[in-house]
Parts: structure tokens; sequence; C-alpha cells
């Protein structure tokens, strides 16, 4: 019978995964904070649940925090293998010239694209993004139309660059969302580059600088991310901590002072560590259930979820999430190992949270021709009753 649903209690498996968590009260959690950030989002880096928001997908100038961009790019290229943190790079009067701020890096010196990075994520220097960009892609255009490739691959639909520092330009843009996805997608596919976003200090040419980023210095659970200023965008940053195993990502833009741009980011970060977590609540290669199986060598097949899945919640909220488990259909030899047979859906509250294929964890062999034939009567009789 198709679309068979089956509500299977299984919370002994859940009781086991949430043991820590407390009892299953329903949970109160108050509103997201005010922020003087006109524009802002909070997100977990896991699951990518949005815990708060406002004015999320506003085009907005993002100053300095194009860089995070710029630094994506670069660290991409590293790993596909055009060019190597060990490269000599070759300072160009473009980039020598560049304004505002800087790595004070001379024309004509060869330096190495190691430190090129550090300066730019670390000293936010104009000048090192210049140089970073014409390494990679000859001139700063040419990365910039690499930058926009990027942007179409990651999904970011409120997002032009027009170039690789966030200098001003009108038609330069990203919002709160695109940037939170951009930092989502750099800490889980380049953690390495990402450690450098946490460096409090970088010298070079006998200058030191500071991180622009204060947080570093007031929360130790904070190891990234990015600052941007300008007039026009005012003040915005970008700021990714862990507590508790859990990893979430803040954006404000529009702050109205440099202060509050830290208050803002700091008020998100508390709110969204204080009343939520992150939990992995099925775990692939795990066994969620057994299953019969008709017409095969042996009478049972093992399911489980086909990936990991994460939930952000209330702690509360944990143990009163209910496991729905629904078949394709009764299952049938030959059966392949990683077959989807269904999904799992994650029920809380009436709501579905997360919905997720339900696989076989080995293949089953099917009996031969009698043994299927026998088999098949045996399911229609089976299919009849239930029926009934």
């Amino acid at each position: 019978m198709k679309n068979l649903l089956k509500f299977i209690s299984i919370f002994i498996l859940f009781n086991s995964i949430f043991a820590s968590l407390l009892s299953g009260e329903e949970s109160f959690i108050p509103k997201p904070p005010s922020l003087n950030a006109t524009n802002y989002i909070l997100i977990d880096s896991v699951s990518g649940r949005v815990l708060a928001e406002n004015g999320s997908d506003e085009r907005i100038e993002p100053a300095s925090i194009t860089k995070v961009m710029t630094g994506f790019v670069a660290a991409d290229q590293i790993a596909k293998g055009f060019v190597s943190l060990e490269d000599e790079v070759l300072i160009s009067e473009n980039c020598w010239r560049k304004g505002g701020s800087k790595m004070f890096i001379r024309e004509g010196t060869r330096v190495l694209f190691s430190d090129l990075m550090k300066g730019m994520v670390i000293q936010s220097g104009n000048d090192a993004s210049c140089a970073i960009a014409e390494h990679v892609a000859i001139s700063e255009e040419g990365f910039v139309e690499l930058m926009q490739l990027y942007v179409k691959e990651l999904g970011m639909e409120n997002t032009q660059f027009k170039n690789v520092s966030g200098w001003p330009d009108p038609e330069h843009y990203s919002s709160a969302r695109d940037l939170a996805l951009l930092t989502k997608n750099l800490i889980d596919r380049y953690p390495d580059h990402y450690n450098l976003y946490k460096e409090k200090y970088f010298t070079y040419n006998e200058i030191k600088q500071r991180n622009r980023n204060s947080l570093l210095w007031q929360d130790e659970s904070v190891d990234g991310v990015k600052t941007g200023h300008t007039e026009s965008a005012g003040y915005c940053l970008v700021s990714s901590g862990v507590r508790n195993d859990t990893r979430l990502i803040a954006v404000t833009l529009r702050s109205s002072t440099e202060k509050a741009r830290l208050t803002d980011n700091r008020r998100l970060l508390d709110y969204g560590f204080r009343y939520f977590r992150t939990k992995r609540v099925l775990e692939a290669e795990s066994v969620l259930i057994s299953e019969q199986v008709w017409g095969g060598e042996v009478e049972t097949v093992k399911l489980s979820s086909s990936e990991d899945l994460y939930l952000t919640l209330s702690p509360r909220d944990f143990p009163r999430v209910e496991p729905r488990i629904e078949l394709n259909d009764y299952l049938q030899a030959p059966l392949n190992k990683g077959q989807v047979v269904g999904k799992v859906d994650l029920i809380l509250d009436g709501d579905s949270l997360a919905s997720i294929d339900l696989i076989a964890m080995e293949g089953v062999t099917p009996l031969g021709f009698f043994g299927r034939a026998w088999s098949n009567i045996k399911l229609l009789t089976y299919q009849f009753l239930m029926e009934e």
C-alpha cells in the first residue's frame, strides 16, 4: 500500500540522544533584543536556522565585509591549485596607491601570498586585497568577475560586487542574509583560512596593526569575522562564535557608531546562545529501525537516515520532538544498500521541523522464483487484511 504511514515510538533512541537536556516543558523564548542596527540576522552555522532577523534581504553597502568574499575566492583558488600560499606576489603601483586601510606593502616588492591574506583579513588592507586579486585573476576587474560567479554558486540573491575591498560604489551591495550565508560556507569549506579571522595582531613592514574586530578581546567564544565602515554604509560587523557546541553567525548592518556595532552583535549572540542549542538528532549509518522485507533472503532490513541531521531549538523543546517514519511502500526484494525507501519527519507541536530520506543500510537479495511467488501471495493477503 503506497504512502503507508507508520507512527513509530522510537523515543528510547531520542531520549538517549537528549538525556543531557532539560525535561520536556514547553519553551518560552522572548523576542530578539532591540538593536541600533537597521538590518541584521542571526543564524545557526550548522543547521542554518534563522533565530532573529530584520530587513535581512535589503540591499546594503557591505563596506570592508566585502573582503570575506575576497578571502573566500582566494581560499577556493588555493584549494583548486591555481595559486599557493607560498607564491611571491609582485606588488603593482595600482595596489600600492590604494586608499583607505592598508597593510603598507610597497610597489615593486615581492610579498608572500600568505602574508597578503593575513594583511587583508587582520589589517583589512585594501592594498593587500588588490594584490590578491591581481595575482589570482591578473586584474581586479577579472577577480570581480570571479566573485560574481561565486555569488551565483552560493545563491546570494541580493549581492553584487564591483570591487574587492568594499570601496563605496552605488552598484556594490549585499544583504545581511547573503553575508551570513557566505560566512557559513567559509567556515564549513575553508576552516584553515577562517582561522585567520581570530588573529588579534599582524605585523608587516615593522608595522603592527590590531584586528578591527574588538569582540575578539571582549568575548573568548568569538573567533571572527569582519568589520566594515564607510560614511554611507555606517558601522557593520559579521561575527561568529561557539558556546555549548553551538556555532552562531551574527550580521549587523548600519549601526550608527562603532560602540553600537559591538553592542548590537554581542546582544544578538548572547540572545542566541542563551535560548538555543544545536544538536545532532539523526545520525547517518546509525540504525533507526528494522523493517520487514518481502521476498528476500532475509526477513528484515536495517534502515537509517541518509545523512546526519541537526536541529536548532530551545533545550526544553528537544524532548518534545516526535519522529514520524513514512515508507514509500511495503519493502520488497531486491533492495540495494543506500536505496531510498521512505522518509523521516521530525514534528514539534504538529509542525514539521525537518524531513530526511530513509535508506536501506544493506542490500537484500531476492528469493528464487517460487520463493518470490509465495512471498507475493503472503503480501497480498497481508495487504487485504490491513486494508480491512
